[in-house]
């Protein structure tokens, strides 16, 4: 038996601050997202001309924190892990977890983030050099480290090029916003996409949408967060966030996508699967009773059928979907996450409690497949060596 025993296919890495000051051209040094440090001491990412704030690097790695509320002011209070790849594989080998799927923070769970530079050469250049970083990152060991490539889904070619490029690196995925209506796109359904489709069958890349890569206009609102306090707040933003991925699931599969390129696969990333079983037999329900046939008569599927051909979900902290659900959500479609090292992940000796009360009740094959089989089917991950395996029985 291995000594390692999970693949972990959803973290994130926070990004060192001179990712985009020491990569991008001179002319556009001073236009790029960078780390800034307040009077308190607390750093923060600020964007372009205008010193618009993007984010806090301390609430991308909290793990080991206990709360979202006391995040690290600075790199040095942050787990290592978070920013230095040596030091997150020395975390993996503690935890018996052999491979991690890697997202960004900084641009957004979808890249729209870079959307605010207002500048598509800038914005493609922002895309490009974190691209790069992050396969430099993942270089520390890349059977381990699996890099998932940001778009400029703004500009379709572009972007379809730009899967291309990271492909010939090593990439294991796509990055792409699962609402891109909401950023002036065409739908999901539009044959504007196609070109991102085609170039996800030919290099066999599967498409994420990360939770947060939608529609964020809500976000912790003032009133909200006055009313009811920042913890019930950020709470009810949390449970808002996970739902919308199922909405774009949905309309993912009655887009048409799935029948124009039957052999493409989607990821629904940090969105848990406990709603999956409602939503397939609300799905279900709705298409038979609305005869979509007679209107739409090239969907050959029920839309519980597309999702067990085509689409994954990604779970963390679930104790009831795992041990109740999973046969009707699909053993072949649900892989295990940590989210390391966000707010919400899991860390240190919860990884494997929360796993051992999930799957108390399945199967040893059904296990492995979670915590195994898929991710590693899906992102073309090498074993073990025998000289990994002795270096983990050492740890």
């Amino acid at each position: 038996m291995s000594a390692y025993t999970i693949i972990d296919a959803d973290t994130h890495v926070t990004e060192t601050p001179d990712v985009w000051t020491s990569r991008a051209p001179a002319h556009l040094r001073d236009r790029v997202p960078r780390i800034e440090t307040s009077a308190k001491g607390t750093q923060r990412w600020v964007l372009g001309d205008n010193k618009g704030i993007l984010a806090n690097p301390g609430m991308t790695a909290t793990a080991g924190r206990g709360s979202f509320k006391n995040p690290p002011k600075s790199y040095d209070e942050m787990h290592p892990g978070a920013y230095d790849p040596k030091a997150r594989l020395k975390y993996m080998d503690e935890m018996g977890i052999w491979a991690m799927v890697m997202y960004p923070n900084v641009g957004g769970f979808g890249a729209q983030q870079f959307l605010k530079l207002n500048d598509p050469a800038l914005m493609l250049a922002c895309v490009q050099i974190y691209n790069d970083w992050q396969t430099e990152w993942a270089s520390a060991d890349a059977r381990r480290l699996l890099p998932i490539t940001s778009i400029p889904f703004w500009d379709v070619r572009a972007a379809a090029a730009e899967v291309r490029r990271c492909a010939a690196m090593g990439h294991r995925g796509i990055l792409f916003t699962g609402e891109p209506q909401y950023f002036g796109q065409p739908l999901l359904g539009d044959p504007h996409w196609n070109p991102l489709w085609e170039v996800a069958c030919e290099f066999d890349l599967p498409i994420s949408f990360h939770v947060g890569s939608g529609d964020m206009t809500e976000g912790l609102l003032r009133d909200r967060v006055s009313s009811y306090g920042l913890a019930p707040a950020f709470t009810a933003l949390a449970i808002d966030i996970l739902l919308q991925n199922g909405r774009q699931v949905s309309d993912l599969i009655m887009s048409g996508v799935l029948n124009r390129f039957p052999t493409i696969k989607f990821v629904s990333v940090e969105s848990g699967i406990g709603w999956i079983p409602f939503m397939l037999e609300a799905m279900d329900y709705q298409f038979q009773g609305n005869s979509v046939r007679e209107e739409r008569p090239e969907f050959d599927l029920m839309p519980s059928e597309y999702f067990a051909r085509n689409v994954y979900a990604c779970y963390w902290f679930e104790q009831v979907a795992p041990r109740r659900l999973i046969d009707k959500i699909g053993a072949d479609n649900v892989m295990f996450e940590t989210d390391f090292p966000h707010p919400t992940s899991l860390y240190g000796d919860e990884v494997h409690a929360r796993i051992k009360g999930g799957l108390a009740d399945c199967e040893e094959s059904v296990r492995r497949k979670i915590l195994w089989d898929n991710a590693q089917r899906l992102y073309k991950v090498v074993d073990p060596s025998p000289a990994d395996e002795a270096r983990r029985a050492g740890v």
